[in-house]
């Protein structure tokens, strides 16, 4: 004889996984009208910060669909319900990571004393021991489908770093703490050292420490800027 919930889905209607208690015995179900249920945009950032770490760990043309409903402990119908697959769970992931990565960076390094100072928190920042997951993340978007146009939130987010860097560079120079004449150009070539540098530790052919990336920076401002002595 079937016990009375065999052959019971394995996810309910809202893509939970079903309720048995520590013991096997199935929960009395919860009346419709009493059940929490979470709002879509927290489901969603759910499911994306659960999805970051796989991501950072594989790679994202490891990760399926299925390792990221496991992850949030969710049904992948529910995954699919919020979003149209890896990539666009990627994308949004990477938007959410850029933004927790630069915003406070950007507001550190724009509330230092001087020009000097900010350079020096924005040349720590961008190399630490904590920023090689944002770089991984990164670098695994940009590969994931190079064919792609950048996610609109990136593309707006990027610039915004850039604004905030060529903000402290002009501040420096309004200041009379360094030279530039182009403050723009500056700002480009500086994010495209970061960009070649990031990529080159993380590949790790050949190595680059945290520091000696660092040091890549400093030389570079240095010059750039007309210093008389790289910023410390």
């Amino acid at each position: 004889m079937s016990r009375p919930d065999e052959g019971a889905p394995a996810n309910g209607a809202d893509g939970r996984a079903p309720a048995h208690g520590p013991t096997g015995a199935r929960r009395r179900a919860v009346a419709p009208d009493k059940r929490t249920r979470q709002p879509t945009e927290v489901r969603r950032r759910l499911i994306l910060e659960a999805a970051v770490p796989l991501v950072i760990e594989r790679g994202a043309s490891r990760v399926g669909l299925r390792d990221i409903a496991r992850a949030a402990g969710v049904s992948v119908g529910t995954v699919t319900y919020h979003f149209g697959g890896v990539r666009e769970i990627l994308s949004e992931a990477v938007s959410i990571e850029i933004d927790s990565y630069y915003r406070p960076l950007g507001e550190r390094m724009l509330a230092a004393a001087t020009a000097a100072e900010g350079l020096t928190t924005l040349i720590e920042g961008v190399f630490s021991a904590e920023t090689d997951r944002h770089w991984r993340l990164w670098f695994d978007n940009w590969a994931a489908d190079a064919s792609l146009e950048p996610d609109s939130r990136q593309h707006r987010r990027y610039e915004e770093w850039s604004d905030r860097v060529a903000e402290l560079i002009a501040r420096g120079r309004d200041a009379g703490e360094f030279r530039c004449p182009d403050v723009a150009e500056t700002t480009t070539r500086f994010n495209a050292l970061v960009d070649g540098l990031a990529l080159r530790r993380l590949r790790g052919a050949p190595p680059l420490s945290i520091e000696q990336a660092r040091s890549h920076l400093r030389r570079f401002l240095a010059a750039e800027l007309d210093l008389e002595s790289s910023p410390a």
